[in-house]
């Protein structure tokens, strides 16, 4: 379990071969590392990873054939930044939202609109993901806990602050850039006990 609150942004080190066997990342870091052992989950653009291999700056995870196919982890190359965040721990202040590291698909960056410091970001998310976003709910975007503030029939739009400019990668990134998504888990409990009471 993971609060969407980003920890550090790192770097890709060694890129994903995106062959049948043997994909991994290797990732740059300074902090993520730290208390860190070797089976611990860390989110990497809020995918759920499971570390394999540690050292003082860097670490690696395996990426299986459901992580290549769902998130854009396939796509990085080295030199690319990365939102990092280690699992929650017990007893941990949750600042963000509950975020499972499990990414629902990859939408689409379609516009960037400057206000004031701030920035508004449209994203076209996959079309059956758009009836578990709601305006003011939350969404995780390459694991970053983010409020909606307007959604079409199409896409939905979030601000971002000048201080999370600068702490994840959405800061950085340009129209027509792959994010990962996961929408709140809350609204698909709520589906699946709706399904189940017309069968019922």
């Amino acid at each position: 379990m993971f609060t969407g609150i980003v920890e550090e942004i790192g770097q890709v080190l060694v890129a994903a071969n995106r062959q049948e066997r043997d994909n991994f990342l290797t990732l740059g870091c300074r902090k993520v590392q730290q208390g860190t052992r070797i089976g611990d989950s860390i989110a990497v653009n809020g995918a759920c990873l499971t570390v394999t291999a540690l050292d003082q700056d860097r670490f690696t995870v395996g990426l299986s054939p459901e992580t290549l196919q769902r998130t854009n982890l396939g796509r990085v190359q080295p030199g690319d930044p990365v939102n990092l965040e280690r699992s929650l721990v017990s007893g941990g202040r949750m600042d963000g939202h509950y975020v499972q590291g499990h990414i629902d698909g990859v939408g689409k960056i379609v516009d960037i609109r400057p206000a004031a410091d701030s920035r508004y970001v449209t994203i076209r998310p996959p079309e059956q993901l758009l009836p578990y976003i709601v305006e003011k709910g939350y969404i995780a975007v390459d694991g970053v806990s983010l409020t909606v503030t307007g959604i079409d029939a199409t896409s939905f739009t979030i601000a971002l602050i000048a201080h999370t400019q600068q702490a994840v990668i959405m800061g950085g990134q340009a129209v027509g850039a792959p994010v990962n998504l996961e929408v709140d888990i809350i609204a698909k409990y709520v589906e699946r006990l709706l399904q189940a009471q017309r069968i019922g």
